[in-house]
Formats: C-alpha cells, structure tokens, sequence
C-alpha cells in the first residue's frame, strides 16, 4: 500500500510508520488547486449520491451525504459564486467503487471510532502485522450507508448500529446516533463573540453519541474506543493553522506538541508560540501533529491570508483526567497516552509520488469510553468558516485563537 495506499494512511491515519523520504520543505512542490465554487461541487455531489442540504436564513449551505456515513461534505456561506469549504475526494466519489484500505471521499466532518493501531486496533485484525499492506478502515465507517432517522431544513439525524472486533479480540457492539445542524448566528456569537460587519458565516456542528450496545463493560484491560472526528479542508499556501495551548512546565503538562506522527516536523512549517501552535496548512509537505488532553483547549483553527477565511473547530473540552486512545501502529507501552487534537497537512508521500489531495485536515477525538452496558457518551465537533474584513476577523482571532491575524501572518514571514 506504499504508492496510493501510502497517501491514504498519511492523509487519514492517526499513527502511521514515519515518512520513508520526503519532499524538501523549503518551498511548494506544485501549486494546490483553488477552492471550486460550492454550486460546482454541489453539482457534482448530486451526479452522484443523494444530498441532504442543510440551510439557514442567511443563505448558508451545508452538504451531507447519507451514504458516505452521514459526513459533510463542503459548506458554503452562500451566493452565487461563494467558495466551498470542504475537499472533495472526486476521484473516488465518481467511480462508484469500493476501494482498498479507505474510500477517500473526503468532507469537512466524518465520523471513525479510535484507536487505529496498537494492542486495542479496529484498523488491523488480531495477530496482523501493523504495516499499510494490512490496514483497513472498517465498512461501518468506510463505505456503508448509514440511516436517515430524522431530517428537516436545518437538520439531519442518523443510525448505525457497528459490530467490531479490537486487536485483542474484543468484541464490541456500538450504537451511533449522529446529528448535523447548522449553528445560528445567535449560538456563534454565544462561542466566537459578535461577528462584526461584513463578516459571512457558516457554522455547523455535528453531535456524535455513542452507546454501548452489548452486554459487557468497556474496560481498559480489554480495549477501549473514542470517537474521532475528522474534516478534510481546501489547502492553500497561504493557510497557517492555529491551536492554542494550554501554558505550563513540561513536567507537569508533558511536550507541548507531538510531531513524531511521520517523522520531525521542520521549523519552518511547525511554530511554537507562547500561546499557540502554528503549522502550515498548503497541502505540500506530509506531516501530522498532536496536542495531549492537558494540552489541548477545545479549539483549534486556520487562516487563509489570501483569501481572507479565518476557519474554527470547537469540540468537547479535553479532560486530562480521562484515558486518550493511542492510535500509533505498534504494541505500544501507553494505550491510553494518545492526543486530543490533531492536524494533518497532505503532501507527497515520496519524491515524484502525488498527493492524496492535497488537503489539510483538523482532528478531535473523545476520551477512550469505559462505558457500561446501555450507557452513552456525546462528542460534539462545531465548524466554523467567516469570511470578512481583516479588522473583523483580526478580531475574533485573537478572542478565541489567542493570536491575532498578524501574528498568524508572520509565524512563517508572510
């Protein structure tokens, strides 16, 4: 799996082997393509799956599709010729075919279940070895359809009941109910602050509950899982990605950022700041970092200076206290020790090898669910992308990013 295999677990995977070689990271490879306009995307979506559009009273779309596992596909804040959000993975949508490993589809919001790899895996079968030949996203979340329970203009509710086996053999019956709505301009300015004039949002969030279906306790000694929430984003080479951090001494709160996903990243796409990380987002360069639940705020973000699109990922606070799945692909010596956050930048996977995308992607995670049986547990991950005057969105920046547009700019000499 190491030409296109190789891309798919870079692009999706929590802990894949580090890089073989890579691209310098001095400058670009190749140009990323501009964002399409959302009534192109939308167009093709509906040539070829059904669509449920979520709409506001703003003209704000969203674009959710049923058969790829309720995700949202791309969202735009509306009008003729406004911007779509969300990568869409053409290629794979078009062909209509079930693909090895993952059926890359991309969407700004899709639902897994972690761990990916280790002693507790639901991407290996027990006693394969952890290496991209044997990887593979399991059906529930990869390539069925899910239910529709409930839908109306702003909303869109599904079911999928998910059997799985762990690593260690472990066999866990799940029951997912997932919701995407839109959020109100009156809920975005409960969270981001009044939005200022000129500013054009759109914001959902989807509301992932999992319920322990079967008989027996989700333990640790046996395997825990944690909902993972991915959204895949449009690239840009004048995209930087923003995570605040919770400040403190090394010995108590551990590293502030992990980057050994797929080998260190290089200083000039990864920027540790007093408040906040800051790592490149142009779809040129494979690389993925973390922050720890004791690190991690419940927020993380983006910035296209060029395009002036400040974009938010809000989820459920982090609780330090709780176990976090290891998602790395080894029997590993902490289980529990995974990262609440996670950004991926796409890029290729070996000199002369193409992209996956190219996309960057924002990642929330859940802690690992020690639930009995029948008991529930709800991970909620909120998108926002405003588009506005610099002023505006200087603002809201540095109200819940902590940093402002210029210090975003500067980060990488921009």
């Amino acid at each position: 799996m190491f030409l296109a295999a190789a891309s798919l677990a870079a692009a999706a995977c929590g802990g894949g082997p580090a890089a073989q070689s890579a691209p310098s990271a001095s400058g670009p490879t190749s140009s990323p393509p501009l964002s399409t306009p959302f009534a192109s995307d939308l167009q093709f979506l509906n040539a070829h799956t059904h669509i449920v559009l979520l709409k506001d009273a703003d003209g704000a779309q969203v674009a959710v599709a049923p058969v790829y596992q309720g995700r949202v596909m791309t969202s735009t804040t509306g009008g003729s010729d406004a911007p779509s959000f969300g990568w869409i993975g053409r290629a794979a949508v078009e062909s209509g075919r079930h693909q090895s490993h993952m059926n890359v589809f991309g969407g700004e919001d899709r639902f897994w279940l972690g761990p990916e790899g280790g002693q507790f895996a639901l991407y290996f079968r027990p006693g394969e070895p952890f290496d991209l030949d044997h990887w593979q996203v399991p059906p529930a979340f990869d390539w069925d359809a899910w239910d529709v329970a409930t839908q109306s203009e702003t909303e869109v509710r599904f079911h999928k009941h998910v059997s799985l086996v762990n690593y260690a053999r472990t066999p866990l019956d799940i029951d997912v109910e997932r919701t995407v709505r839109m959020v109100s301009a009156e809920q975005a300015a409960a969270s981001l602050g009044p939005l200022g004039p000129g500013v054009r949002m759109v914001a959902f969030e989807s509301e992932n509950v999992v319920l322990n279906g079967g008989k027996a306790t989700w333990e640790q000694a046996s395997g825990l899982v944690s909902v993972w929430i991915l959204g895949q984003f449009n690239p840009a080479p004048t995209t930087t990605i923003v995570i605040p951090y919770e400040a403190g001494e090394v010995a108590s709160l551990g590293p502030v950022v992990n980057d050994a996903y797929f080998g260190k990243v290089p200083r000039n796409r990864l920027s540790v700041g007093n408040r906040a990380i800051f790592f490149r987002g142009d779809g040129q360069y494979r690389s993925k970092i973390g922050l720890s639940p004791a690190r991690a705020l419940g927020i993380a973000g983006s910035y296209d200076s060029a395009a002036h699109v400040l974009t938010i990922v809000q989820f459920t606070r982090p609780d330090p206290v709780r176990p976090y799945v290891n998602s790395m692909w080894e029997i590993q010596k902490q289980p529990f020790k995974g990262d609440a956050i996670n950004s991926y930048n796409d890029g290729p996977p070996a000199p002369g090898k193409p992209p996956l995308g190219p996309f960057y992607e924002l990642e929330t995670s859940s802690p690992g669910l020690a639930l009995a049986a029948g008991e529930r547990y709800s991970h909620i991950h909120r998108t926002f992308h405003l588009v506005g005057p610099e002023a505006e969105l200087d603002r809201i920046a540095r109200s819940v990013l902590t940093v402002g547009l210029a210090d975003i700019a500067k980060a990488f000499g921009r």
